[in-house]
């Protein structure tokens, strides 16, 4: 079985199912678990300065598909010499990965077309059965059941221990900064299993800008940062946008310093096993009084420091 993955969530799955041996190719984009980096990348995006502010990238991604044109290409050459039997892709997202269309093109023009593997999920439950289908494409269907049972007990041990919570603090989940776009698919789902209320994003709807004055009508008491395609240091370099912003202080999150920073790249905006991780995130931001430290080996958050600092 030689297999390829176009998304950094199906590379996580193969690793969870122990099938790295397997995989000949990833995207430029996959980078977890290390053990995987060193395939060969088929997959490059055209934006060519990482440096660019969050405005702009948001100008030329708009721009970009509203001409037809691609985020992503592929490396038909590669793909070719790579023969893989399954190729696991999306098309959920074309801001988020290579289009399906391209890829079912280039696959149906292979010698020996592979299998796609289409992955688009929109909440938790489809992140459990991303995890089956490729366990089955694998031929490896009871490794698969075991992944998720050991996830769908993780997620039943947060509930389980929110039972008796009566105050579920309104938690808003930001998916970009500037502009300000709210969570969608799984994110609103995720705050809710965590034990808060999300007041702005819709589940298993896309995440959509959102006026500023929404944000603030909504009052949050938390506000929690998960910028698409970010680390924590690069959302909190984004952090002065919103102290510039009108009514930013007189927010009750950030009168009560509870504004913070999650790694959106590794975590809450890749929809594969670490989706998990996310809720457990979420779960010490939210209940702090309930989860602190129970989640010690865990990275991936900071608090927004000085965020009621004028």
């Amino acid at each position: 079985m030689r297999v390829v993955s176009l998304l950094p969530a199906a590379t996580e799955i193969v690793a969870a199912l122990g099938q790295l041996d397997q995989l000949v190719g990833i995207s430029h984009e996959c980078d977890y678990p290390p053990a995987a980096t060193v395939r060969p990348r088929l997959t490059r995006c055209a934006i060519h300065n990482a440096d660019q502010s969050s405005e702009d990238i948001d100008r030329w991604v708009r721009e970009t598909l509203a001409a037809g044109g691609t985020l992503y290409s592929i490396d038909e050459s590669l793909l070719r010499d790579l023969a893989p039997d399954v190729i696991l892709t999306q098309r959920l997202c074309d801001v988020c990965a290579v289009g399906f269309g391209s890829v079912q093109a280039l696959a149906a023009s292979l010698p020996k077309p592979p299998r796609l593997v289409n992955l688009e999920p929109s909440c938790l439950t489809d992140m459990f059965s991303n995890v089956r289908s490729v366990a089955q494409a694998l031929a490896v269907e009871r490794r698969g059941e075991e992944v998720i049972a050991k996830l769908e007990q993780r997620v039943a041990a947060v509930r389980g221990q929110l039972a008796d919570v009566t105050h579920r603090p309104t938690c808003l989940l930001l998916e970009w900064i500037d502009p300000p776009f709210s969570s969608g698919h799984w994110g609103p789902e995720l705050v809710e299993l965590a034990g808060g209320h999300e007041p702005l994003g819709k589940k298993a709807n896309h995440s959509t800008q959102v006026a500023w004055e929404s944000v603030l009508a909504a009052q949050p008491e938390i506000i929690v940062l998960a910028c698409c395609g970010y680390s924590v240091q690069r959302t909190l370099a984004d952090l002065p946008i919103l102290q510039q912003r009108a009514g930013w202080y007189n927010l009750p999150a950030v009168r009560s310093n509870r504004v913070y920073a999650v790694d959106g790249n590794a975590y809450f905006n890749r929809p594969g096993p670490r989706l998990v991780d996310s809720l457990e995130i979420l779960a010490e931001i939210i209940h702090p009084q309930i989860f602190a430290g129970q989640f010690a080996d865990r990275g991936g958050w900071s608090m927004a420091a000085a965020t009621a600092a004028r």
